[in-house]
Protein backbone atom coordinates (compact mmCIF):
# COMPACT_ATOMS: atom_id res chain seq x y z
CA UNK A 1 0.00 0.00 0.00
CA UNK A 2 1.03 3.63 -0.40
CA UNK A 3 2.51 5.11 2.75
CA UNK A 4 0.10 7.35 4.65
CA UNK A 5 2.93 9.89 5.03
CA UNK A 6 2.71 10.45 1.28
CA UNK A 7 -1.01 9.93 0.65
CA UNK A 8 -2.74 11.25 3.75
CA UNK A 9 -4.42 14.64 3.97
CA UNK A 10 -6.75 16.03 6.61
CA UNK A 11 -10.23 14.56 6.22
CA UNK A 12 -9.16 11.75 3.85
CA UNK A 13 -11.28 8.58 3.82
CA UNK A 14 -9.79 5.08 3.58
CA UNK A 15 -10.89 1.53 2.95
CA UNK A 16 -8.95 -0.27 5.68
CA UNK A 17 -8.39 -4.03 5.51
CA UNK A 18 -6.48 -6.22 7.96
CA UNK A 19 -6.02 -10.01 7.90
CA UNK A 20 -5.11 -12.56 10.50
CA UNK A 21 -1.51 -13.77 10.40
CA UNK A 22 -1.23 -16.65 7.90
CA UNK A 23 -4.96 -16.03 7.32
CA UNK A 24 -5.75 -17.44 10.76
CA UNK A 25 -9.04 -16.48 12.41
CA UNK A 26 -8.94 -13.32 14.47
CA UNK A 27 -12.53 -13.86 15.67
CA UNK A 28 -13.32 -17.29 17.12
CA UNK A 29 -16.64 -16.68 18.87
CA UNK A 30 -19.33 -14.04 19.31
CA UNK A 31 -17.55 -12.43 22.23
CA UNK A 32 -14.56 -11.68 20.01
CA UNK A 33 -16.70 -9.83 17.46
CA UNK A 34 -18.40 -7.87 20.24
CA UNK A 35 -15.12 -6.95 21.90
CA UNK A 36 -13.65 -5.64 18.64
CA UNK A 37 -16.71 -3.43 18.12
CA UNK A 38 -16.44 -2.15 21.69
CA UNK A 39 -12.79 -1.31 21.08
CA UNK A 40 -13.71 0.57 17.90
CA UNK A 41 -16.22 2.65 19.81
CA UNK A 42 -13.75 3.25 22.65
CA UNK A 43 -11.11 4.43 20.15
CA UNK A 44 -13.54 6.95 18.65
CA UNK A 45 -14.11 8.35 22.14
CA UNK A 46 -10.40 8.26 22.98
CA UNK A 47 -9.56 10.21 19.81
CA UNK A 48 -12.64 12.41 20.06
CA UNK A 49 -10.68 15.60 19.33
CA UNK A 50 -9.16 14.05 16.19
CA UNK A 51 -12.56 13.64 14.50
CA UNK A 52 -12.19 10.09 13.20
CA UNK A 53 -15.44 8.61 11.83
CA UNK A 54 -16.29 5.02 10.96
CA UNK A 55 -18.60 5.03 7.96
CA UNK A 56 -19.02 1.28 7.50
CA UNK A 57 -17.53 -1.98 8.73
CA UNK A 58 -17.61 -5.72 8.22
CA UNK A 59 -15.91 -8.22 10.51
CA UNK A 60 -15.18 -11.61 8.97
CA UNK A 61 -13.63 -14.61 10.71
CA UNK A 62 -10.08 -13.82 9.63
CA UNK A 63 -10.16 -10.24 8.41
CA UNK A 64 -11.63 -6.80 8.94
CA UNK A 65 -13.01 -4.16 6.57
CA UNK A 66 -13.41 -0.58 7.76
CA UNK A 67 -14.44 2.54 5.88
CA UNK A 68 -12.68 5.17 7.98
CA UNK A 69 -12.80 8.95 7.62
CA UNK A 70 -9.86 10.70 9.22
CA UNK A 71 -9.85 14.10 10.85
CA UNK A 72 -6.67 15.89 11.82
CA UNK A 73 -4.52 12.77 12.15
CA UNK A 74 -3.72 9.92 9.70
CA UNK A 75 -5.41 6.49 10.00
CA UNK A 76 -2.44 4.64 11.49
CA UNK A 77 -2.92 6.23 14.91
CA UNK A 78 -6.51 4.99 15.17
CA UNK A 79 -5.84 1.50 13.78
CA UNK A 80 -2.74 1.03 15.92
CA UNK A 81 -4.75 1.61 19.09
CA UNK A 82 -7.62 -0.65 18.05
CA UNK A 83 -5.44 -3.54 16.96
CA UNK A 84 -2.97 -3.38 19.83
CA UNK A 85 -5.79 -3.47 22.40
CA UNK A 86 -7.62 -6.25 20.55
CA UNK A 87 -4.42 -8.30 20.14
CA UNK A 88 -3.78 -8.11 23.90
CA UNK A 89 -7.34 -9.28 24.58
CA UNK A 90 -7.07 -12.14 22.04
CA UNK A 91 -3.62 -13.28 23.19
CA UNK A 92 -4.71 -13.40 26.82
CA UNK A 93 -7.99 -15.18 26.12
CA UNK A 94 -6.52 -17.87 23.88
CA UNK A 95 -2.98 -17.98 25.29
CA UNK A 96 -1.90 -17.02 21.77
CA UNK A 97 1.74 -16.21 20.98
CA UNK A 98 3.07 -14.25 18.02
CA UNK A 99 1.55 -11.68 15.67
CA UNK A 100 -2.24 -11.74 15.44
CA UNK A 101 -2.49 -9.58 12.31
CA UNK A 102 -0.63 -10.27 9.07
CA UNK A 103 1.84 -7.43 8.68
CA UNK A 104 0.67 -3.90 8.24
CA UNK A 105 -2.96 -3.18 7.48
CA UNK A 106 -3.89 -1.99 3.98
CA UNK A 107 -5.36 1.48 3.48
CA UNK A 108 -6.78 2.46 0.10
CA UNK A 109 -7.70 6.12 -0.19
CA UNK A 110 -11.21 7.03 -1.41
CA UNK A 111 -10.97 9.93 -3.83
CA UNK A 112 -14.51 10.42 -5.19
CA UNK A 113 -18.21 9.92 -4.45
CA UNK A 114 -18.64 6.97 -6.79
CA UNK A 115 -15.79 5.07 -5.19
CA UNK A 116 -17.17 5.88 -1.73
CA UNK A 117 -20.52 4.30 -2.62
CA UNK A 118 -18.94 1.30 -4.34
CA UNK A 119 -16.67 0.65 -1.37
CA UNK A 120 -19.56 0.67 1.10
CA UNK A 121 -21.41 -1.83 -1.09
CA UNK A 122 -18.32 -4.01 -1.48
CA UNK A 123 -17.81 -4.08 2.30
CA UNK A 124 -21.42 -5.04 2.99
CA UNK A 125 -21.42 -7.79 0.36
CA UNK A 126 -18.27 -9.47 1.69
CA UNK A 127 -20.12 -12.17 3.69
CA UNK A 128 -22.01 -13.14 0.52
CA UNK A 129 -18.80 -13.18 -1.52
CA UNK A 130 -17.27 -15.47 1.12
CA UNK A 131 -20.32 -17.78 0.78
CA UNK A 132 -21.19 -17.35 4.45
CA UNK A 133 -24.72 -16.07 3.79
CA UNK A 134 -27.11 -15.68 0.86
CA UNK A 135 -27.86 -12.01 1.48
CA UNK A 136 -26.18 -9.26 3.55
CA UNK A 137 -29.35 -9.06 5.67
CA UNK A 138 -28.37 -12.39 7.25
CA UNK A 139 -24.99 -11.24 8.55
CA UNK A 140 -24.90 -9.36 11.85
CA UNK A 141 -21.22 -8.42 12.14
CA UNK A 142 -21.36 -5.58 9.66
CA UNK A 143 -23.07 -2.21 9.42
CA UNK A 144 -25.46 -3.15 6.60
CA UNK A 145 -28.55 -3.54 8.79
CA UNK A 146 -28.06 0.03 10.02
CA UNK A 147 -27.93 1.24 6.42
CA UNK A 148 -31.30 -0.34 5.62
CA UNK A 149 -33.00 0.83 8.80
CA UNK A 150 -33.14 -2.59 10.51
CA UNK A 151 -30.84 -1.57 13.37
CA UNK A 152 -30.37 1.68 15.25
CA UNK A 153 -27.31 3.73 14.47
CA UNK A 154 -24.49 2.99 16.92
CA UNK A 155 -21.01 4.47 16.68
CA UNK A 156 -20.89 4.62 12.87
CA UNK A 157 -21.87 7.58 10.71
CA UNK A 158 -24.07 6.13 7.98
CA UNK A 159 -25.27 9.59 6.93
CA UNK A 160 -22.07 10.12 4.95
CA UNK A 161 -23.27 7.40 2.55
CA UNK A 162 -27.05 7.66 2.96
CA UNK A 163 -26.98 11.39 2.14
CA UNK A 164 -26.36 10.37 -1.47
CA UNK A 165 -29.92 9.01 -1.57
CA UNK A 166 -33.33 10.70 -1.33
CA UNK A 167 -33.84 11.14 2.41
CA UNK A 168 -37.37 9.73 2.70
CA UNK A 169 -36.40 6.59 0.75
CA UNK A 170 -32.75 6.32 1.82
CA UNK A 171 -33.04 2.88 3.45
CA UNK A 172 -34.99 1.38 0.55
CA UNK A 173 -32.74 2.95 -2.06
CA UNK A 174 -29.56 1.81 -0.37
CA UNK A 175 -30.88 -1.76 -0.19
CA UNK A 176 -31.71 -1.60 -3.91
CA UNK A 177 -28.23 -0.22 -4.60
CA UNK A 178 -26.65 -3.19 -2.83
CA UNK A 179 -29.01 -5.75 -4.32
CA UNK A 180 -28.25 -4.71 -7.88
CA UNK A 181 -24.70 -5.88 -7.27
CA UNK A 182 -25.89 -8.91 -5.28
CA UNK A 183 -27.53 -10.42 -8.36
CA UNK A 184 -24.31 -10.02 -10.35
CA UNK A 185 -22.28 -11.48 -7.50
CA UNK A 186 -24.53 -14.54 -7.18
CA UNK A 187 -24.21 -15.23 -10.91
CA UNK A 188 -20.42 -15.00 -10.64
CA UNK A 189 -20.33 -17.36 -7.64
CA UNK A 190 -22.55 -19.85 -9.47
CA UNK A 191 -20.24 -19.76 -12.50
CA UNK A 192 -17.24 -20.40 -10.24
CA UNK A 193 -19.04 -23.32 -8.59
CA UNK A 194 -19.95 -24.88 -11.94
CA UNK A 195 -16.38 -24.47 -13.19
CA UNK A 196 -14.96 -26.04 -10.02
CA UNK A 197 -17.31 -29.02 -10.34
CA UNK A 198 -16.31 -29.52 -13.98
CA UNK A 199 -12.61 -29.48 -13.05
CA UNK A 200 -13.21 -32.14 -10.38
CA UNK A 201 -14.84 -34.41 -12.98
Amino acid sequence: MTSEKRSWYEGATYHITARGHHRNDIFRDEEDFKIYLIILEEALLYFNNYNYEIIAYCLMDNYVHLLLKTGVEPPWRFIARVHSIYARYFNKKYNYLGALFQGRYSAEIIENDTYMLETSRYIHLNPVKARMVETPDEYKWCSYLIYVGEQEENFINSKIILNYFQYEKRFKLYREFVYTKLKELREKLLEEEIKANQEIR
